[in-house]
């Protein structure tokens, strides 16, 4: 069953989708372009990763469905995309360059939303049919924000002379995709409860169950960890003290992957996207 691994696979995914949206956030025209090439470098490998995992396991599959390759052919449509998007950071060819990385998010976002789909057991009318995708994409902006954050303030060593705007909004786009996912966490099995189908009420009752304990750890090493060093890297940067907050970015990154590890963990189990 190649189930574990495509939930595993989905983290980078997410994080290659989320990345390059939050390269949207600083400034283009006040960070210099090392910045963007060594990031978007570093995202084209992980979406690559995605891309190249999720292939391997269709050709190994005794039988895999149209959905699940249109999937995969997303994932390199990322891929393309981003490829394309990292050579024109080293031209000045902006409209090339702005079509390219809107490509690049845009077909990471489907690849998402489709991949969202294959694991639903609701049926296509359904409140899963959204709950799913949603998911999925504030999970992605989540690792994203939190990664970029970490990479811009590495770069804080390398221009001294760098504003403190870029990394403040760096760090609210975390914040503000922190709370909404803490919100989607709450309400989403609340929703799926009321108005989700027979399947996933088997899902939910499994979950609280079984996986109790699966669950705890999910919300108190993802959402409430992250929440307090979110916190400390605001005080820190109120110093100023890039250096600290880099830091406390880089344990922030991996309360986060450990928090969205998890939620594939439950994904698998369960079917839920928590």
């Amino acid at each position: 069953m190649d189930l574990f691994p495509r939930c595993f696979l989905l983290v980078f995914g997410q994080l290659a989708v989320g990345g390059f949206l939050a390269l949207s956030v600083p400034p283009f025209h006040q960070i210099e372009r090392g910045f963007y090439k060594s990031s978007a470098a570093v995202y084209l490998f992980v979406a690559l990763l995605a891309a190249a995992g999720n292939t391997a396991l269709l050709l190994q599959a005794t039988a895999s469905s149209t959905a699940q390759w249109f999937a995969a052919g997303l994932w390199w449509a990322l891929v393309l995309a981003a490829t394309g998007y990292l050579l024109s950071l080293w031209g000045e060819r902006v409209v090339l360059r702005a079509r390219a990385f809107v490509a690049t998010w845009m077909s990471g976002l489907l690849a998402l939303v489709v991949s969202a789909q294959l694991y639903r057991r609701a049926p296509m009318v359904s409140v899963e049919t959204v709950l799913y995708p949603l998911s999925f994409i504030i999970s992605a902006l989540l690792l994203g924000a939190v990664t970029t954050g970490m990479l811009l303030g590495h770069w804080y060593l390398i221009d001294r002379h760098l504003p403190l705007a870029p990394f403040e909004r760096m760090l609210k786009l975390f914040i503000r995709v922190l709370v909404a996912q803490a919100g989607l966490l709450l309400i989403g099995p609340l929703c799926l409860a009321i108005a989700g189908s027979a399947e996933t009420g088997v899902s939910l009752s499994h979950l609280l169950a079984d996986h109790r304990l699966l669950l705890g750890l999910r919300l108190l090493l993802g959402p409430l960890a992250s929440a307090g060093l979110a916190w400390m890297i605001r005080e820190t940067l109120k110093v100023p003290q890039t250096m600290a907050a880099t830091g406390l970015f880089y344990i922030a990154i991996l309360a986060v992957l450990v928090g969205e590890f998890l939620g594939r963990f439950i994904l698998f189990r369960t079917a839920l996207p928590l």
